[in-house]
């Protein structure tokens, strides 16, 4: 089950964070401002009373453009669709509340992440070279024209492709373009 994310759901959520990124997790200070942040909406995926995921969006009511923060999964519960769904939810929400365009960034030795990305609509606009530190990756920049989406999918479905069950296929993204202060370098997890 998808639902919004609260403070009470910060310990899980800085679990999976810890697992996910083990050379550059957030910390809990940063993630505590994340949550509570005025331009911010996180969602856990929860199962049986435990949050399995989480994802975040920074995105202004009615500005033009939203960026993905973050999509991870606790790794058991990678491959089954869940990271799809919570990235579905972020688009959703950037679409009610006026977004034209989402952005993000997306480890280079990431294919499964970037494949996700593309069967949604997502294009390449660049590489960020050495972006994602300590590792010295590279970030590939990554744009969905929300109307564009829409208008391929009228029955409201994002997923143009089928999911392959047996690979990874969700990404943990964190688009250090929101313009926060607070936002460490993008970096994402296959979730």
């Amino acid at each position: 089950m998808i639902r919004r994310a609260t403070s009470d759901d910060l310990d899980a959520i800085m679990a999976i964070e810890n697992a996910s990124f083990p050379t550059d997790a957030w910390s809990t200070e940063t993630m505590t401002a994340e949550l509570a942040g005025e331009y911010s909406h996180y969602l856990v995926d929860e199962q049986d009373g435990l949050v399995v995921g989480y994802a975040g969006l920074r995105s202004v009511r009615g500005a033009s453009d939203a960026d993905i923060q973050t999509i991870a999964l606790l790794e058991t519960h990678r491959g089954a669709g869940r990271g799809r769904a919570l990235l579905a939810a972020l688009l959703a929400e950037a679409a009610s509340r006026g977004n034209r365009e989402v952005f993000l960034e997306v480890r280079a030795d990431n294919p499964g992440a970037e494949g996700l990305y593309l069967s949604e609509g997502f294009t390449e606009l660049g590489r960020r070279p050495r972006y994602y530190q300590p590792d010295g990756v590279d970030a590939i920049v990554m744009r969905l024209d929300l109307g564009a989406q829409h208008a391929r999918q009228p029955n409201g479905r994002t997923s143009r492709e089928p999911e392959d069950p047996n690979g990874p296929i969700a990404p943990s993204d964190r688009a250090a373009s929101s313009g926060s202060g607070d936002t460490q370098a993008a970096k994402e997890s296959t979730a």
